[in-house]
């Protein structure tokens, strides 16, 4: 057989016919640079320092120039502040009151904002001290998120699975549970059961 120059695939009669395959490979990559793993085709540059894992932010890192509201525990745990005086209905906020008014022919008043009012940010920091929200640097950016973590982590757990008995301090955490509880189980020959399957 006769052997082409240059040609990496070609066999050399010299050799019994045949190349090992690792010196193939080894040959290979050496002519080409994106097989070998190893090799930089520029020596030069430094390794990529994004290609490192990337840490995901700590949640509460809100705007410097926002307000920072604390609010009280009865507060937060508070579920319809504003009460209808005419059916006793109870709303989470004012505005949603005053559109009920309407519906009794009561007097209603919505807020309305002026163009030129600068709305500035509000995040809310948690009462609990000891709480690593407790710092203004670490403040939740929406109302509806630090009333979800203080009862999720300083609230009392009363909405329980019936099905597992876990307990739950956030009633949409319970019905997101609920809703996937028992379906799935994977069973080993042993009987243990596992929430996961793996293999």
């Amino acid at each position: 057989m006769q052997m082409i120059p240059g040609d990496p695939f070609s066999i050399s009669s010299s050799m019994g016919g045949f190349v090992h395959q690792e010196q193939h490979i080894h040959h290979l990559q050496q002519h080409i640079p994106e097989l070998n793993p190893n090799s930089n085709p520029n020596p030069s540059a430094k390794p990529n320092s994004s290609s490192a894992k990337k840490k995901r932010n700590q949640p509460g890192t809100p705007d410097p120039d926002a307000d920072v509201i604390a609010l009280s525990p009865t507060t937060l745990m508070a579920t319809n502040r504003f009460v209808c005086e005419i059916c006793n209905k109870g709303f989470q906020r004012d505005q949603n009151l005053q559109l009920h008014r309407r519906g009794h022919n009561l007097p209603w008043k919505l807020k309305q904002r002026s163009n030129k009012e600068v709305i500035k940010k509000k995040v809310y920091i948690c009462p609990i001290k000891t709480c690593v929200h407790h710092d203004s640097s670490r403040a939740l950016g929406d109302l509806t998120g630090i009333k979800k973590h203080y009862s999720r982590k300083h609230g009392e757990k009363k909405y329980k699975c019936e099905k597992c008995s876990k307990k739950y301090a956030v009633q949409s955490d319970w019905k997101a549970h609920a809703k996937t509880c028992g379906t799935r189980e994977y069973k080993c020959d042993c009987g243990t059961l596992f929430s996961r399957y793996y293999i």
